[in-house]
């Protein structure tokens, strides 16, 4: 798999490029401005950088994704499942749901995730 590691920051503008794309470099310079505070300068280093990092292209000022959220978010759950509790899921979960309670319904969801990615 290939690194997909994206800092906070670089999230929350892929986030933004997620939610609106295709879209126009000065329209995420605004949408930048409105959701995260930032200027016209962070807005395009920010795009280049995603561009160096293969995460994103700006082709004739238009900016579009090159990876999906959803890669982008199982990239981030492995690297946490598998640095921080050896690769164990079931570790995971135990320390993720401490002594919360699952709905009916959530344990209806997981059950179906499991049945559904059972050898």
């Amino acid at each position: 798999m290939r690194d997909l590691k994206l800092a906070e920051s670089d999230y929350a503008f892929m986030e933004t490029i997620w939610e609106n794309e295709p879209v126009g470099s000065m329209a995420l310079v605004k949408l930048c401005e409105a959701k995260l505070g930032w200027k016209k300068s962070t807005t395009f280093t920010m795009i280049r950088k995603m561009c160096d990092k293969g995460m994103a292209k700006n082709e004739n000022a238009v900016v579009s994704s090159l990876v999906t959220k959803e890669e982008v978010e199982a990239y981030r759950s492995n690297h946490i499942v598998s640095s921080t509790f050896h690769g164990s899921l079931p570790r995971f979960l135990a320390a993720f749901l401490g002594n919360k309670s699952l709905s009916k319904e959530e344990v209806d969801e997981l059950r179906e995730l499991i049945d559904k990615h059972e050898d």
